[in-house]
């Protein structure tokens, strides 16, 4: 049993995330969702915590395990952390170090180090070739984070390219490579 948090922003992709989070728990792990303001837009909490059997964190001044630096313990107990969907608007914020989230938060509280973060990039093939978004994705990579790769496919905004997020099966056999190969 692996104890994980996963991270949901903004995306359509998060519906993903929902079949993710069963997939994960039906194979013994403890999971904890973690949501910005954006992803319950897509999907709500109640379905996280239905899944997951665990409150969702969605903003850190919200008590949902620890009342003592919640984001500082929750970080410091798990042995991933998996970012899916990952917008372009959080790549941007983890790249620059912004943490007003409870997501951004999260991360910027995990010792990458010690502990495997995992960002799954989901964006329209257009924002994904942004030269922002490469630079954001190189600095990401320079700083510890483990980017898995975009499918090509067929995308919400009814074109075909690169940016789907990897399928749920994909993103929990990433995960437990990473935790096998972590210190």
């Amino acid at each position: 049993m692996s104890r994980l948090l996963v991270g949901v922003t903004g995306g359509i992709a998060a519906y993903k995330t929902a079949a993710l989070v069963s997939l994960l728990v039906q194979r013994g792990d403890e999971v904890t969702v973690a949501m910005t303001e954006a992803a319950a837009r897509f999907v709500g909490p109640v379905t996280f915590e239905a899944l997951s059997g665990r409150s969702v964190y969605q903003d850190q001044w919200t008590t949902v395990d620890d009342p003592a630096s919640q984001h500082i313990s929750l970080a410091a107990r798990v042995d991933a952390m998996l970012v899916a969907p990952c917008s372009m608007h959080s790549l941007a914020k983890f790249a620059t170090g912004y943490a007003g989230d409870a997501v951004s938060l999260l991360v910027a509280s995990i010792d990458r180090r010690q502990v495997p973060v995992l960002l799954a990039p989901a964006m329209n093939a257009t924002m994904l070739a942004q030269p922002a978004t490469q630079r954001h994705l190189a600095t990401l990579r320079e700083d510890g984070f483990a980017i898995l790769e975009p499918a090509t496919g067929w995308q919400a905004c009814r074109t075909e390219g690169c940016g789907r997020m990897p399928e749920p099966e994909a993103l929990a056999e990433a995960i437990a490579a990473a935790i096998a190969a972590s210190p």
